[in-house]
Formats: C-alpha cells, sequence, structure tokens
C-alpha cells in the first residue's frame, strides 16, 4: 500500500489518521489527570475518608508505584494479545477504578482502586508510543507520537487545574465519576476509530533482555533517567524555589511552566519528523543553559519567567523526541516492551529526582537546585551527542524514507 499522495509529479505524505490519534492522546490526559487529581484535593477527600491529608497523598504514591512495578512484567505478559482488546481493556479499568474512588467511603478501598488504577496506567504508557507509530507510515511516526503525547501536556497544564477546579462546584466524587464516565465514552472511540493490531507471535517476540539490550537503547533509556532525575530535582520544589527567588506566586510560576510545555510539543510536532537529532540536542542545550541562569539570577523576576517559560519549551518537546527515537531504535513491533523499560526509568527518574532535591533542599538550600540539575541534563545531552549511530542516528530521515518505501 502506498504511503503517499502525489500532486502535479511531488509526492506528498500521507495524512494522519486525526480520530484514531486524538482518541490516543485523549486516553493518556485520561491516565495523567487519573494519576494526579487527588493531590489537588487533600482537604476535601481526607475528611470524607477519614484519613489525614498526608495520606491522601498516599494515594498518588500508590498509584506511581503500582505503575512501576507493573509495566515491564504485565506488558511482557500481555504482548500476544491483539493490541486494541488489551487498550479498552486497559480504559475499563481506568472506569473501574475511578467509579470505586468517586464511590467508596473506605480508605482501604480507595486505595486498592488506585492500584488498580496504577496497574493499568503501566500498561497504558507502554502501548501508547508504539500504537501511534504502528497507524502511519515510518516517515510520520514522530507527529503522530508528538499528536498522542500532546494529552500529557494538556492534561498537565489544564487538566489537573480543572479537575481541581470542577471539584470546588460539584464535588470530588463527582469529578473522579466524570472521570470515569469519559473512560467509558472513550471505549467507544477506541473501538471506532483506532484500528485493531495483532500481538506479537510466540516465535517472534524478542526476550525483554534482548530488547534493553538493541542497538541504542541502552543510550535512550539513559537519556531519559538522565534528564528526568535533572528535571524533578527542580520541578519538584519549584515552590520553595520561587519563595527563596522572593517571588511568591507559584501559580504563576507553574502556569507559565505548564503553557510553555504546550508549545513545545507544538514546536517539536513540526520538527521530530525532519530533524530529530539536531531538535533533540537543541531543547536540551536549552534546558541545559536555563540552570545557570536560574541559579545567579532567580531573584530577578523577569528572568526567573522567561527562564522557566525556556524550560518548559525544552522539556514539553524532550519526551516526544525521546520516545520516537525508541520506537526508531525498538522498531513499532518491540516497541511495547521497549516503552514499558523506559516507564519503569522515567518513574525511577521522578522518584531518584525528587529524593535528590528533597536532600539538597535541606542540606544547602533552595539556591542550590538548578546547579544540582545541570549536572545530570548536561549528561543526557552529552549522551545523545555521542549516540549518533544506533540511538540518536544523523541520517535517520534518509533510514525511515527506505524503511517506508520497503514496507
Amino acid at each position: 500500500m502506498s504511503t503517499t499522495s502525489t500532486v502535479k509529479g511531488t509526492a506528498l505524505p500521507a495524512p494522519l489518521p486525526w480520530p484514531g490519534l486524538l482518541a490516543l492522546s485523549t486516553a493518556a490526559f485520561t491516565a495523567v489527570v487519573t494519576e494526579l487529581l487527588p493531590a489537588g484535593l487533600l482537604p476535601r477527600m481526607a475528611p470524607a475518608l477519614g484519613v489525614p491529608e498526608a495520606r491522601v497523598g498516599f494515594l498518588v504514591t500508590g498509584y506511581a508505584v503500582a505503575s512501576f512495578v507493573a509495566a515491564i512484567p504485565v506488558t511482557a505478559l500481555l504482548r500476544g494479545l491483539p493490541r486494541r482488546p488489551v487498550l479498552v481493556g486497559t480504559l475499563l479499568g481506568f472506569a473501574l477504578s475511578n467509579a470505586v474512588v468517586a464511590l467508596s467511603s473506605s480508605y482501604g478501598l480507595t486505595f486498592a482502586a488506585r492500584l488498580v488504577a496504577g496497574v493499568m496506567g503501566g500498561t497504558l504508557w507502554a502501548m501508547l508510543a508504539g500504537y501511534a507509530a504502528r497507524m502511519v507510515p515510518a516517515e510520520r511516526r514522530g507527529r503522530a507520537i508528538a499528536v498522542v503525547l500532546a494529552g500529557i501536556t494538556l492534561a498537565l497544564s489544564l487538566g489537573v487545574p480543572a479537575g481541581t477546579a470542577l471539584a470546588e462546584v460539584v464535588g470530588w466524587r463527582a469529578a473522579f465519576g466524570l472521570l470515569s464516565a469519559l473512560a467509558v465514552l472513550l471505549v467507544g472511540w477506541v473501538r471506532w476509530r483506532v484500528p485493531g493490531f495483532p500481538g506479537e507471535a510466540r516465535g517472534e517476540r524478542v526476550p525483554l533482555a534482548r530488547v534493553a539490550l538493541l542497538p541504542g537503547l541502552p543510550v535512550i533509556l539513559s537519556v531519559t533517567l538522565f534528564l528526568l532525575l535533572g528535571h524533578q530535582v527542580l520541578y519538584t520544589y519549584i515552590a520553595p524555589f520561587a519563595e527563596h527567588a522572593g517571588f511568591g506566586r507559584t501559580d504563576v510560576v507553574l502556569l507559565v511552566f505548564g503553557a510553555s510545555t504546550v508549545a513545545g510539543i507544538w514546536g517539536t510536532g513540526l520538527l521530530v519528523d525532519r530533524r530529530p537529532r539536531a531538535t533533540l540536542l537543541g531543547v536540551l542545550a536549552l534546558c541545559a543553559a536555563v540552570m545557570p541562569a536560574l541559579g545567579r539570577y532567580a531573584d530577578a523576576p523577569a528572568v526567573l519567567l522567561i527562564s522557566v517559560a525556556l524550560w518548559g519549551v525544552a522539556f514539553g518537546g524532550a519526551p516526544t523526541l525521546i520516545q520516537t527515537a525508541l520506537v526508531n531504535a525498538s522498531g513499532p513491533a518491540a516497541s511495547d516492551l521497549a516503552t514499558s523499560l523506559q516507564t519503569t526509568v522515567y518513574n525511577a527518574g521522578i522518584a531518584g529526582g525528587s529524593l535528590t532535591g528533597g536532600v539538597v533542599l535541606e542540606a544547602l538550600g533552595a539556591g542550590a537546585l538548578p546547579w544540582t540539575a545541570l549536572p545530570l541534563v548536561a549528561l543526557a545531552l552529552t549522551a545523545v551527542a555521542l549516540g549518533r549511530r544506533h540511538a540518536f542516528p544523523v541520517a535517520r530521515s534518509r533510514a525511515l524514507a527506505a524503511e517506508s518505501s520497503s514496507a
């Protein structure tokens, strides 16, 4: 089947399957809002569940731990099954979990439901990028993955704040009920517009150890780890850092960062299929460059907000570029298992960065956080620069064109 159309003798790329990609993007949006919504509802959920606010915070922790633990084994267990039924089952798991949270008055039952949601989240993140890659020709993978991952950015910048505001009006139980209903509606959307793909045949399945050692995979996973470590060192403690800088409006800082990530993922979507390596080097260099600016000049409000905006643009684009490199290195057939490895590394980076930032904050103060993040981001940048053969190759566009024409 041809993947291009011709206008006056000029080959044009096939159009993106927007309805299906937007369904996957909405699945990503639903997962992120499900994971983080309790963090904004601590004062409302705690009395209803009869526990202190800190224990409601553990509902977010439990989700993250379950996602971390389940991503690799559950993905390996389900890799032989057809992809669309697995996706539908994952969405139904989200619907059930959120419905239980909406109705439960027992902290234990609510916590168990959140663990189920975490398992669903780990399974979903392992699927999404590979699913998007299989829906388009090779030369359009990056754009398709960018569309899907935009759901994460929209959830962080709009979904979680909107869900928190909605809970103020209709109550936190209704907010989780609406999330459950969204997941059910999404099942119908997926069955209608997302194509089905077969699972991996038993004789074709690459063992996990071999997937982890595919050319380029270790480098890509190390870039993921170093970037998340550096990012979380500062982002987790942005409130005390803003206070240290003399800027008391943490909400404004987060709004600037969130809005900038939207711009970052949009810009990345325009470049990821044409200049993926150069774009990733650029965004990591930008991310590294803002850290000294924040370390030395954050006491000037203009410098603080401009630096945070540039940081948001850089970080908003990085996941799409890294995820696309991962799918290209592993191939779409092995991408689910490769992405499950990345999901685990991603969560390890979040946990490790948050822990490191906390230790630095207590020992050296908030002013040391950007300087702690800088060498970690620099390590990610160095790994990309050195990984020019398999992980982040210079001539990737020509290789993808050849792959597409032979498909």
